[in-house]
């Protein structure tokens, strides 16, 4: 079963008045890039969780956020009684030196100071339960990332079913212009034979050297290695894991062939078929970058 490298998942715990979110996404990358942002107070268990997005998510360029924020309502706003009183005896101290008036509001001035009110709830202080509950929230996370990256599989793998069916349907129509092809490639030489005067051709050797180069021009091997390269790659779509470096190299063994027979061709009508193939070839080189 193919798995899509792009994902997003999200999870959200409820503990001691504090709301934490984690979220996880990720996009194509051919190894595992991984970057982490978590509160200050739960860096002791970026290692951790570090791990946990490893073992789960095999590559791909992937973020994980960790959000703590207080539960809206459920925390009370107190004034920071130590701290205005410091504000205020350093403030007096320097209207005194300065020489200049204290201020006609001490209120508005004290307030607008940092750290004047205080919340009942502390997001850089955590406890063990507050752990234990982000390793949940990224582990949900990650499962829903990881079922995020399944229905994208499913798209992968019906488009690459589509694709590689195109492709075949295109080698198919090469074989009824295999055999017009030879036959306009002698009719062709001997033209060009009957037009020099006053040359004696050996018929024998003649043929033998038309035997030699049609066989240069001869696609039948480029075929079956395609066709073998078709099932192979259908296989692998149906194989248990997920597979997409191994479909991107067989992606790649289909482009050799698919360029040796245009190479090969000589003929309009087989030019277009191997145009096309390429067309739906690229299609999927792109699409498989996105595949696990």
């Amino acid at each position: 079963m193919i798995l899509s490298m792009t994902g997003f998942g999200k999870a959200v715990k409820v503990v001691n008045n504090k709301k934490i979110t984690a979220e996880v996404k990720s996009l194509n990358s051919k190894q595992l890039d991984l970057s982490v942002r978590v509160p200050q107070g739960f860096r002791s268990t970026e290692l951790e969780l570090r791990n946990m997005v490893a073992h789960k998510l095999n590559r791909g360029k992937v973020d994980l956020f960790i959000f703590c924020e207080p539960i809206e309502g459920s925390t009370s706003v107190s004034v920071n009684l130590s701290v205005l009183k410091q504000y205020k005896a350093q403030l007096e101290e320097v209207a005194s030196e300065l020489g200049i008036a204290q201020p006609d509001d001490w209120y508005a001035t004290l307030l607008r100071l940092p750290d004047a009110l205080k919340n009942d709830v502390n997001v850089t202080e955590v406890t063990d339960e507050e752990v234990a509950a982000v390793k949940e929230a990224v582990a949900e996370a990650l499962e829903a990332l990881v079922d995020f990256r399944a229905q994208e599989g499913v798209r992968l793998d019906l488009f690459f079913k589509e694709k590689i069916e195109a492709i075949q349907q295109l080698l198919n129509s090469v074989d009824p212009y295999e055999q017009s092809r030879l036959e306009k490639i002698k009719a062709r030489i001997y033209e060009s034979l009957q037009k020099l005067e006053n040359v004696a051709v050996d018929k024998n050797r003649f043929e033998q050297e038309l035997i030699f180069y049609i066989e240069k021009l001869d696609i039948t091997e480029e075929k079956i290695r395609l066709q073998n390269h078709l099932n192979y790659f259908l296989e692998t779509l149906a194989d248990a894991t997920s597979q997409g470096k191994k479909l991107g190299f067989i992606a790649q063994e289909m482009g050799r062939e698919i360029n040796t027979m245009g190479s090969k061709a000589n003929q309009a009508e087989l030019q277009i078929l191997v145009v096309e193939m390429k067309d739906h070839l690229e299609q999927i080189k792109e699409q498989v970058l996105n595949a696990l």
